[in-house]
């Protein structure tokens, strides 16, 4: 077996290696992590195989995720109404449309059995800011439309994750019903978001009194009660902890203003460097024989998800005067999803297979297919697309003269970018 220390080392070299190829290119950096993983990995070299880790690659996995999720939610500051009621009636929109239609075109086409039809619909709910933040960056989108999809990413990839988790026991029959499903979610969401905002307060009194040359050792008291409030949270509430580290991060950055800035550069390249070596350690392994038995059935329900997010975007922009066509139509084609889909569904995977229950490979071939799919489709055309639409900065000044209401309205904000 490959030693440890040699297997973390390719991994990130690769990552690495990947990050240079984007900058140099001007491609999609999240396309060629994840191409780069599958390089090296199971689908292709075998150079990289995280089966190595065993169960240590989990809770690993879910701490470098928690700081992604961390720096989001420091940078999540949703100034002005209009902004504030668009996040919030997309994701209550998406959060119901978006399970019933996954779960309908993965048991309709990819063939999964019902039960395993749902979690895959809780899974696909997640559009994880670990693509998107990387993806808004670097095609340059205006600041409303990015804050949008951040705060999407940020609040359903921690929400899609603790449902998927509740709809996976029900289909092991650990659960009586939906309706334990429902008390479950509300209680593990809930509780990690009140732990989190705790930990985010106490956070926030150690970090004011401390010099304001010490921004060393506030990385480290950061880094240190992000992980301890997120792994234990975890021990009593399962998947509570990435909603923990979303709502500390949003404490933190609104209580801290300027401060708060100052850390989150320090954390933006912690998270950064979490991105660069998570993502292709993920795809690394997937192998070809767990998506070749999906067929044309499993690209035809990548499809109809990615087709039918225009159809929940319409559904969600009712009544929402900010929402412009064109700003509607980029919104309704970015939706790639990230690490934590793929950690989920590998999790998922195992559990199920452990407990006999059939269909656990075509789960994972699916949550991988629709990864590959949206990152790869969406990550070469959308950045073709805003500029087509002149929803780029570069193209700022035309686009607001022209329409885009809500990219208009977070200008004239004092908190706009």
């Amino acid at each position: 077996m490959k030693p440890l220390e040699l297997l973390w080392g390719e991994a990130f070299f690769a990552g690495s290696l990947a990050q240079l190829l984007a900058r140099l290119s001007g491609l999609p950096a999240v396309v060629l992590l994840l191409a780069t993983g599958l390089l090296v990995g199971r689908a292709g070299f075998g150079w990289v195989q995280p089966e190595s880790l065993g169960r240590g690659l989990e809770p690993l996995v879910g701490l470098l995720v928690s700081l992604v999720l961390f720096d989001g939610g420091l940078n999540l500051r949703l100034a002005g109404r209009d902004l504030q009621r668009t996040v919030v009636q997309l994701v209550l929109v998406r959060g119901v449309l978006g399970l019933l239609g996954g779960a309908w075109f993965a048991h309709q086409l990819a063939g999964l059995s019902w039960p395993l039809a749902w979690v895959f619909g809780a899974i696909a709910l997640a559009t994880g800011p670990t693509v998107v933040t990387p993806m808004v960056k670097q095609m340059r989108l205006l600041p409303g439309l990015g804050k949008v999809l951040e705060a999407e990413g940020l609040i359903l990839e921690p929400a899609g994750a603790v449902l998927a988790l509740l709809l996976l026991q029900l289909a092991l029959g650990d659960l009586g019903g939906w309706q334990d499903v429902a008390v479950l979610l509300l209680l593990r969401l809930g509780g990690g978001v009140l732990v989190g905002a705790v930990g985010g307060l106490l956070l926030v009194e150690v970090l004011r009194r401390l010099p304001a040359d010490a921004d060393a050792l506030k990385l480290q008291l950061s880094l240190g009660v992000l992980f301890v409030v997120v792994s234990g949270v975890q021990v009593f509430l399962p998947e509570a902890g990435l909603p923990a580290a979303v709502s500390a991060g949003v404490v933190v950055g609104l209580r801290l203003d300027e401060q708060a800035s100052q850390l989150d550069e320090l954390i933006a390249q912690l998270a950064q460097l979490a991105i660069t070596v998570l993502f292709p350690l993920l795809a690394a392994d997937l192998s070809w024989s767990e998506l070749s038995p999906l067929g044309w059935g499993g690209v035809a329900c990548v499809f109809a998800l990615m087709l039918f997010r225009w159809l929940v975007i319409q559904a969600g922009g009712i009544g929402l005067p900010a929402l412009a066509w064109r700003e509607k139509l980029i919104l309704s084609w970015i939706a790639p999803r990230g690490i934590v889909t793929a950690a989920v569904a590998s999790l998922f995977a195992l559990q199920l297979d452990q407990a006999g229950i059939p269909g656990a490979g075509a789960l994972k071939g699916l949550v991988f297919l629709t990864i590959l799919l949206t990152v790869g489709i969406q990550g070469f055309t959308a950045p073709v697309l805003a500029r087509r639409l002149g929803l780029v900065a570069d193209d700022s000044e035309t686009a607001l003269d022209s329409g885009p209401v809500l990219a208009k309205a977070v200008e004239q904000q004092p908190g706009g970018q």
